[in-house]
């Protein structure tokens, strides 16, 4: 019983609230919902005794699984493996995971009927969606939608975007879907545009994501090509016999194409056979044959054509009073026969007279050829395909050919190497993405003209192409002369900008007023306009780089920006909207930009580190204060070992930040720490650490460096060594070991007040390979009046100065001359007058000056103690401050009573 109420006690140390977690499964799969309690070896094993412990899975108010010594019973589709209870597990699985079994799921532990476990865990389904996009044809240049369809995901929300040839053309936006009867959900993303010519064969793509994952369905249009209707009747002589009618359709697509024949509304029955152009599209000519009671009926005819994704047919239509005159033919008599022959026989004799004096200039005419000029695009933008075409015309265009040459560098076809999703070559002996077309010969009406369009698609790029022409030649294949050259016009690249949030920051001069700022980059040409506006009209701009003309960077864009400023109290109100409008050539529609609230930088402390026992942890901490909003990251990185800020991409994982905190109303304070163990290794690179602060309100992080240095106070002497000579002046000294960093020093004497002294240290390394720092300092002690003071330079000048190693060494040392050593006669000198004692104090420190060795001797003036006949004793301390040291530390040596006795 003892050892089950010890057990019992043990438990009770074990109790905790796990916050819920959650878990998500996939349709069908099993999923295990984690229940674990950290045992003590004395419970472990065959220790525990079971018949004390119940286990518990409750969801949705009912039992799942229980476990105790009255029953166990699991509900069915779920499992649990109760030989790991001895080990603290009591997970339970989900069998075929399903949404009816979603929900929060609680388990409880409990030990001799004391509950020691307590957790919470939400399951749920994750399904992911199916993507399909149903076969459809669309019409060119009409307005056309596709439709992408995602079935089967759960839980509901769903993102599609659209890409064409891997660029986005329709970014993300969120649908919710709609239930099933099954309980998942289907949404429909729709994409409406108008297709061009450009768009047959390439891929479009629509992206779907959901709950953080993507998946992505690539497709090519089927895109029908309207034709061109034209409906015609053969000649007939009689009207009593069948009339056939013909309907020529020109440029269409695809070859599937049928014809309906209607006449007077009712669709007559049919008779078919398509050819190819030269551009790809199609030509055919129907023919229907009416009969002599239809030819009788007249009235209108019409030739409808129907196309797949063609909701309204076209048509070309005719009277058959127009197509099919119903004049009787005139009978000629014999001599008008005979008339109409010699007509004719006289019109072929011109007719060969004329072609043997027109035959010698026929070549010359069918050589003739007909150039337009080149045609540029519209708008010539960034990293978007442009096209410029040439229309040739003549009689023998199918011998012809052109050479294509920007500036008077020759263009050849890249498509096939370079991919025009890719990067754009550099000039260093290659030109880019360029691609070259040639359609025709195409057969003209009437005049037996032919025509050839020469056509190049570009990728512009502002290094290689601005203030650059086109130029196209055009030849006889097998010939050398060029026939015709044409020159383009230069065109202007177009490069929409870049433009950032409006960023609000404090005037440095101030605190008051609130700058407003908004950048534009990656923009072309240069000429760009900023318009600040607020609810009560236009604004001024204080500051803009775009009033002059901005600086191009390496790649030939421009960067501008743009500046406000407004009172503190109208931005902090909330009721002042202020927004700001970009204009550039570029843009179709200005760029907007609004005002998200107030910013104020935040001010960033320098590194503090502490060290503590018996771990070695390194704690480094920095405070973030005076900043809005609260949002601000904090990173920690590791510096290399030299002395120059060269970086690693190494970052301390483990930093944590307290915060923050709201001290003021829109001021906020943080603390960021960084705990960590630091090996030998690291000690001995003496490297260093970045706390590197990012914020909304910064261009750029605030940074705060650390270096990797150990802090070891030095050893101090209990006491201070003193030695007197016979004329009363004492050298004190004080010898100090190891430490690190150099201690700092504070020599001061006197009697009741201590007055500052000056000292003189010299550092060394000794024989165990520690720092040793001596400190000396020499002093006289001296009870005339302050007054007379100043006759001590005179007496150093007439003197030879303390050697400040042999005095601190053994101050009764062979050849240690001290100031009150000389003779009398020349230490008499001090009764001089005020004028002679000040030259003899600036000959004094110049002598001093020139010897660097010499130790300063202080004077100490002691006044009389309370009782006339009684002195005052005289007190030496020094002050030793160190950073491994809380408190500075003294040491103080005071003037032994018999001493002033004999000194009196």
């Amino acid at each position: 019983m003892q050892c089950k109420v010890l057990v019992y006690v043990v438990l009770l140390t074990l109790i905790k609230h796990v916050s819920p977690s959650e878990i998500q499964a996939s349709p069908n799969t099993n999923a295990t919902l984690p229940c674990n309690v950290t045992l003590p070896d004395s419970v472990k094993g065959d220790k525990m005794d079971q018949s004390l412990l119940n286990v518990n899975w409750i969801s949705h108010g009912s039992d799942i699984a229980l476990f105790g010594k009255a029953a166990t019973q699991i509900k069915e589709g779920f499992s649990w493996d109760t030989s790991q209870f001895v080990s603290g597990d009591f997970s339970l699985t989900i069998l075929s995971a399903s949404l009816d079994l979603q929900g929060l799921y609680e388990c409880t532990v409990s030990y001799n009927s004391t509950m020691v476990h307590s957790s919470s865990v939400t399951f749920g389904i994750l399904a992911s969606p199916t993507l399909s996009i149903p076969e459809q044809w669309v019409v060119l240049e009409t307005e056309s939608q596709l439709n992408c369809r995602a079935d089967g995901f759960y839980p509901p929300s769903v993102s599609f975007s659209w890409t064409r040839d891997g660029r986005v053309i329709q970014s993300l936006y969120q649908i919710e879907g709609e239930q099933t009867p099954d309980g998942y959900y289907m949404a429909v993303g729709n994409l409406t545009f108008y297709p061009s010519r450009e768009d047959q064969n390439v891929t479009f793509g629509c992206k779907v994501s959901h709950n953080g994952s993507y998946q992505e369905l690539d497709f090519q249009l089927n895109i029908t090509y309207l034709p061109s209707v034209r409906l015609s009747a053969v000649p007939s002589h009689s009207g009593n016999i069948p009339l056939t009618l013909y309907c020529d359709l020109e440029s269409f697509y695809p070859e599937d194409v049928s014809v309906s024949w209607v006449q007077n509304g009712t669709t007559l029955p049919e008779p078919p056979a398509t050819d190819q152009n030269p551009d790809g599209t199609y030509r055919t000519r129907r023919y229907y044959t009416l009969s002599p009671e239809q030819r009788e009926q007249g009235g209108k005819v019409e030739c409808a054509v129907s196309q797949p994704g063609v909701v309204h047919p076209v048509s070309g239509s005719a009277f058959l009073e127009t197509l099919d005159p119903q004049d009787e033919d005139p009978v000629l008599t014999k001599s008008a026969k005979a008339s109409v022959a010699m007509m004719c026989i006289s019109i072929v004799l011109v007719f060969l007279l004329c072609f043997g004096f027109s035959w010698r200039r026929r070549d010359e005419k069918q050589k003739s050829l007909s150039v337009s000029g080149i045609i540029l695009p519209p708008r010539v933008i960034v990293g978007q395909k442009g096209r410029v075409t040439v229309s040739i015309e003549g009689r023998r265009v199918d011998r012809v050919q052109t050479a294509w040459f920007l500036n008077d560098r020759p263009i050849s076809d890249t498509s096939f190497t370079v991919s025009e999703k890719g990067p754009l070559l550099r000039s260093r002996g290659e030109m880019g993405y360029y691609r070259l077309h040639t359609q025709g010969p195409l057969h003209s009406s009437g005049s037996g003209t032919q025509q050839l369009i020469s056509a190049l698609t570009f990728i512009p790029q502002i290094s290689i192409h601005k203030a650059a022409v086109f130029k196209c030649q055009v030849s006889y294949i097998g010939k050398d002369k060029i026939v015709v050259e044409r020159v383009s016009e230069k065109f202007t690249i177009l490069s929409a900008p870049e433009v950032s949030e409006i960023q609000l920051a404090e005037t440095p001069n101030d605190s008051d007023v609130i700058s407003l700022t908004v950048w534009a980059t990656h923009f072309h040409p240069d000429v760009i306009t900023f318009r600040w506006f607020c609810q009560g009209g236009e604004l001024s701009p204080v500051a803009s780089q775009a009033s002059s003309s901005p600086r191009p960077n390496s790649e030939g864009f421009f960067s501008a920006y743009s500046q406000c400023k407004l009172p503190r109290s109208e931005l902090e109100k909330g009721g002042t909207k202020v927004w700001v409008s970009v204009h550039h050539i570029a843009l179709k529609q200005p760029v907007t930009r609004e005002t998200k609230g107030f910013m104020k930088s935040p001010c960033v402390s320098e590194i503090v580190g502490s060290t503590s026992s018996p771990d070695q942890t390194l704690t480094l901490g920095c405070e973030i204060t005076d900043f809005y909003p609260p949002n601000i990251s904090v990173t920690w990185l590791k510096l290399r070992e030299g002395e120059q800020d060269d970086r690693e991409e190494e970052v301390f994982e483990g930093g944590e930040m307290w915060g923050p905190v709201q001290t003021h109303p829109r001021i906020y304070r943080a603390t960021a720490t960084l705990k960590r163990r630091i090996t030998i290794q690291e000690k001995e690179r003496r490297g260093g650490i970045i706390c590197r602060v990012e914020h909304c309100s910064l261009h750029e992080p605030i940074e705060r460096h650390w270096r990797n240095v150990d802090i070891v106070a030095p050893s101090i002497p209990s006491s201070i060594s003193v030695c007197w000579s016979s004329e009363g002046v004492g050298v004190f000294s004080l010898l100090l070991k190891g430490g690190h960093p150099k201690v700092k020093l504070l020599w001061a004497a006197g009697g009741p007040t201590l007055s500052p002294l000056v000292s003189s240290e010299t550092e060394e390394i000794g024989d165990d390979g520690q720092r040793e720092l001596k400190s000396v300092c020499a002093l006289e002690r001296s009870t005339s009046l302050p007054s007379h003071t100043n006759k001590q330079p005179e007496r150093q000048k007439n003197g030879h100065a303390i050697k400040t190693k042999a005095a601190v060494t053994d101050p009764d040392t062979e050849g240690i001359e001290y100031i009150d050593e000389k003779v009398d006669g020349e230490n008499n000198n001090i009764d001089r007058d005020e004028e002679t004692m000040s030259e003899v104090d600036e000959d004094s420190d110049k002598e001093r000056e020139e010897e660097p060795g010499a130790l300063h001797i202080n004077r100490v003036n002691l006044s009389k103690g309370p009782r006339e006949n009684e002195a005052a004793r005289l007190r030496v301390c020094v002050e030793v401050t160190h950073p491994a040291l809380k408190l500075p530390v003294y040491r103080t040596w005071t003037e032994p009573n018999e001493d002033i006795s004999s000194s009196a």
